[in-house]
């Protein structure tokens, strides 16, 4: 069983962390469109152009399943490459259901790429779950900017964080939804602006559920098993992973360290 990863950048990569957790052993093949990302600023069009190449591209090196680890490609895009292939296609979307049932009275943020808050599919969602319309949007599309530049506590980071919430009272919050991939990189920044109880929720966890439910494959129930890597020869190894870059296969030691620093960043921020 080879379990086709995709995403415009190194987003994507949160994912397959959560499937490193809880989805030991399988194969997986890792695809960041990084010749066209950010998908955030881009039309719909556009979107769903790359999410069929991206998507093709997997299912020819073998992927027997597909999972879309974009939140803005699934808003756009998910319809489309269920119609044209014939696999398991699994999407994202921002993890609201489990932020309003995890929390009371007080505000939930959610927090995107500009696409996904204007596209139907969140809207849809929020009237499914939001019922006291407790949720508040937000577009912060240069946090995957500064994700896909490794810049993850810089104060350019924080000041646009700060400058991001300015008009918001953190202290109304009780979650923020994290409904980009790449933001998961920045939960100690969003810690620190939003305090100690407001929970972080990310759809990581949910997707590699259900990808288990689709697959018929069985969890790690281990939570506190760590992935962490000291050589990117491990982090090859971890479950057979291939990684492209826009359709190149990534060998160069360079690029290697960087995507074992990315992988253990996931894991220092994976609990906060």
């Amino acid at each position: 069983m080879k379990i086709g990863i995709f995403d415009s950048g190194i987003g994507g990569l949160s994912v397959l962390h959560e499937a490193y957790h809880r989805l030991p052993g399988q194969e997986y093949i890792f695809y960041a469109d990084t010749e066209h990302v950010p998908y955030g600023t881009k039309t719909p069009e556009e979107i769903v152009g790359f999410a069929i190449d991206n998507a093709q591209f997997l299912i020819d090196k073998g992927a027997d399943a597909l999972v879309v680890a974009c939140n803005t490609a699934t808003s756009v895009a998910i319809k489309e490459l269920r119609r044209r292939f014939d696999i398991p296609i699994l999407g994202m979307e921002p993890a609201v259901k489990p932020a309003v049932e995890g929390t009371e009275e007080k505000r939930i943020m959610v927090i995107a790429t500009p696409v996904t808050i204007r596209e139907d599919k969140l809207r849809d969602l929020l009237h499914r779950v939001d019922e006291e319309h407790r949720v508040d949007l937000k577009p912060m599309p240069k946090l995957v900017e500064f994700a896909e530049k490794e810049m993850f506590d810089t104060p350019e980071v924080i000041e646009y964080i700060r400058s991001s919430f300015a008009d918001y009272d953190a202290s109304k919050y009780s979650a923020l939804v994290l409904g980009c991939t790449h933001f998961n990189y920045f939960k100690p920044a969003f810690r620190d602006f939003f305090g100690s109880d407001t929970l972080l929720v990310d759809g990581n966890f949910g997707t590699v559920h259900h990808l288990a439910d689709v697959l018929s494959l069985d969890m790690n129930s281990d939570q506190d098993t760590e992935v962490y890597f000291d050589d990117y020869h491990k982090m090859l190894g971890q479950s057979k992973t291939e990684y492209y870059f826009s359709k190149k296969f990534i060998e160069d030691e360079k690029t290697l360290e960087h995507l074992k620093r990315l992988h253990n960043r996931l894991e220092e921020v994976r609990k906060l």
